[in-house]
């Protein structure tokens, strides 16, 4: 059984859907190549090894587009292209005075991702270079200034021979036609050789092909300044939809940015500066009040309130000290921390999320896989319509040849299929990086599109509802202060990491409660623990093993009844054979759990509760939340339960921290991992939430809902506008150049409508 590889490369140039399916028309149709996937910025190619590297260059940038593989680095950066050209931000502005073409390598070439190359990539950097020069257009993002790129170039040289051409009309009448011939063939040499390269890679209705054959057959007509000015305009449309796109590119990407270049290492009681991504796991890193963490870690010493505002939108500052995770490109507020590293540059949380996100503009929404279906039958029968308009009139009706040819070539115009192909991927690309900046990350397109389907989620309960460790919550004092008994009681806890002990430990941390030193301190198993504080006896434990060396009253029994039906786990204090005091302490619910459900129901949403916790606590938690309980459940009852809704005709949403709860998560339409950005996570998920705030499910559903409207609106926009200009056009109201705005304009303006959804809050 052969062994099927996968190599990624980095494709400049791509701004559109209609780009995307051309070069993996022609890719795919390449020997030894079994699957290709290409999304904004990258085309993985999965092959049975023998893929030649050095012939997809030829091929994809025959079409117009630069390429290179992208392979792992040994250090820093998880990949970089293979041939390690220029990586700032303005790589691509680096032009060759002797090349005509331009080299224009896409910014930002740091990209992460895995790249299991099985292809031959030895000296493919050389051959790769030597074909990259052959573009002739570029159709993609444009980043810095839009004039120095070479789209941006060609634009400008189209319009100053389109004006040159005026000027001659004007001066010398009887060469006129001459002159917006050279202007009009100025732009479309470049677009005609890239419809000519299309067509042999499988795709013959491409946008230049209508193109082509549109301002050819104007100069048939006699209608040369016309087709000057609708090729200069499908130019000046084609940069603005490069500059759309990058902004939504780089909405993404600027998070890559926030990481520092360099950070303070701890060795040998020293600190040096070094660049991060050489950072180790394990190494100790020193940040200053003020610096932006340059490394996912853990605090070994101090205490800072971190803004963690840049990665997971959280506005407030949060406070975080010891053995508490932060996060790189998150920034130090009042005080120096000491760091330990836990995950490499490549690795950290920020380059995952912009992995993630990239992964996710590969996986189409069905909406998506709905409209590339009807194009790839809408264009030819736009080229059908538009010839049987040019063609039926002057046959059957003797009409005017010319009259009716120009009105066939305005409808190939109006025809073009790119406001249509890119209305539903720019309004998916916008959302995916916009809830990845608020640390909402949702796997594809059809995630997304899924999110505003659920009419039911279900909920983990401890540490998805719940913080997911106890909290003191009462103190009772029976012949002692209630602070004395918390003294006590963390004396015997101290070096204890039993979820119990650090609850009371935090609490008195909390509390200022300065904790003395037990002795011969000793845990019994099943009961409790027991120590010598000040030459007292001390026990902690239950209630019936504190009743075994004490007699509890009949108030204090009641008090503990009363407490465990509200689900609260109670650890008596015994000082010298009599009951001193008692501490209550619960797993509580998040701060905004109450706040995320109601949210949820308020959209008609169903939601429920599913633990396997006992039903006293479930019910004590489920009735302060407000939400149906489930409890006492093994993670395979919780698949069932998932099932019997799905077969209720819910579209059901599943909740949890994707590892106790990993089948009902695979059952679920959706499953959603709360918190941490783990890898376990991240990976096992449909989407995962940053934070693991309970409100960002119905920030989810808001934003799936959200996005679906604006494809809506785009397809409307699409196709009205299409609409409007043909009537007008077959009624001899619209010509030639207004007929290329039905298609420029209406991809300029679904480009800038779902651009809008960046800044969704």
């Amino acid at each position: 059984m052969s062994t099927v590889s996968e190599t990624r490369f980095r494709v400049g140039g791509m701004d559109c859907a209609s780009c995307a399916s051309k070069i993996d028309t022609a890719v795919r149709r390449m020997p030894g190549v079994e699957e290709v996937s290409v999304t904004a910025g990258t085309m993985t190619v999965s092959h049975d090894g023998t893929l030649d590297v050095a012939a997809i260059g030829r091929k994809v940038t025959g079409l117009g587009y630069t390429v290179s593989p992208i392979v792992p680095r040994t250090g820093g950066d998880s990949e970089a292209t293979h041939r390690d050209g220029p990586s700032c931000s303005h790589a691509h502005h680096q032009d060759h005075a002797g090349d005509d073409h331009g080299h224009d390598h896409p910014a930002d070439e740091h990209k992460h991702g895995h790249a299991h190359s099985g292809g031959s990539l030895a000296g493919a950097d050389d051959r790769l270079a030597a074909v990259e020069g052959l573009h002739g257009h570029d159709h993609g993002p444009t980043e810095g200034p839009w004039w120095k790129g070479r789209k941006g170039r060609l634009t400008i040289l189209a319009g100053l021979a389109l004006v040159a051409a005026y000027g001659v009309g004007l001066a010398f009448p009887q060469i006129e036609t001459a002159a917006f011939t050279l202007a009009m063939l100025v732009g479309l040499v470049p677009i005609a050789r890239r419809a000519l390269m299309a067509a042999l890679a499988g795709t013959p209705f491409s946008i230049e092909t209508l193109m082509t054959i549109a301002a050819v057959g104007a100069l048939f007509i006699d209608a040369t300044e016309e087709a000057a000015m609708v090729v200069f305009l499908f130019l000046v449309g084609e940069l603005l939809e490069g500059v759309a796109a990058g902004r939504a590119r780089d909405s993404i990407r600027a998070l890559s940015k926030l990481v520092p270049k360099t950070a303070l290492l701890e060795e040998g009681g020293k600190t040096r500066e070094v660049p991060a991504e050489t950072l180790a796991v394990g190494s100790v890193i020193l940040v200053r009040p003020g610096d932006r963490i340059s490394a996912d870690g853990v605090i070994v010493a101090g205490d800072s309130a971190i803004d963690e505002a840049p990665v997971t939108g959280e506005s407030v500052p949060v406070r975080k000290g010891v053995d508490d995770t932060v996060f790189a490109g998150t920034v130090n507020g009042d005080a120096a921390l000491r760091v330990r590293v836990t995950a490499t540059a490549e690795d950290n949380t920020i380059a995952r999320v912009v992995r993630l996100v990239e992964e996710a503009q590969e996986k189409k929404a069905p909406t998506e896989r709905f409209i590339d279906r009807f194009s790839k039958y809408y264009t030819p029968g736009v080229v059908a319509v538009g010839a049987l308009v040019a063609v039926l009139p002057p046959l059957v009706f003797g009409a005017e040849w010319g009259e009716w040819v120009y009105k066939g070539l305005a409808i190939l115009l109006i025809g073009c299929p790119c406001a249509l192909v890119i209305s539903t991927p720019a309004a998916i690309a916008a959302s995916l990086s916009a809830g990845a900046r608020r640390g909402l990350l949702l796997k594809g397109g059809a995630v997304l599109e899924g999110f505003g389907k659920l009419t039911a989620v279900a909920f983990d309960k401890t540490g998805t509802l719940t913080e997911g460790r106890p909290k003191v919550t009462d103190v009772l004092a029976f012949e002692s202060t209630e602070a004395e008994t918390l003294r006590l009681a963390a004396s015997l806890e101290v070096g204890s990491s039993h979820p119990l002990a650090t609850a009371i430990l935090a609490k008195a941390a909390a509390d200022g409660i300065d904790i003395p030193a037990a002795k011969d301190a000793r845990a019994i198993g099943g009961k409790g623990v027991e120590g010598l504080v000040d030459g007292h006896a001390l026990f902690l434990g239950s209630p019936t093993a504190a009743g075994e060396r004490a007699a509890l009253s009949e108030a204090a029994l009641a008090a503990f009844e009363g407490l465990h039906g509200e689900g609260k786990t109670v650890s008596v204090l015994v000082v010298d054979g009599r009951p001193a005091g008692a501490i209550a302490m619960r797993d509580e619910p998040r701060t905004d759990a109450a706040s995320g459900l109601r949210a949820l129901e308020a959209t008609g949403i169903r939601t429920v509760m599913l633990t396997g916790d006992n039903a006293v606590t479930a019910k004590a938690i489920g009735e302060k939340l407000g939400i149906e309980v489930r409890a006492g459940l093994m993670p395979d009852d919780k698949q069932r339960i998932v099932g019997e809704l799905k077969r209720d005709g819910f579209i059901v949403g599943k909740v949890g921290d994707g590892i106790n709860d990993a089948p009902a998560l695979a059952a679920a339409d959706i499953g959603i991992a709360m918190g941490g950005g783990t890898d376990v996570a991240l990976e096992t998920a449909d989407a995962a939430s940053l934070h693991g705030r309970v409100g960002d499910i119905a920030a989810m559903i808001a934003l799936s809902r959200r996005t679906m409207r604006n494809i809506t609106e785009n397809i409307a926009i699409a196709l009205g506008l299409k609409a409007v200009f043909l009537v007008t056009t077959i009624a001899g109201i619209t010509g030639l150049w207004p007929a290329i705005l039905a298609d420029t304009g209406a991809t300029v303006l679904v480009t800038l409508n779902a651009l809008r959804l960046l800044k969704a809050r």
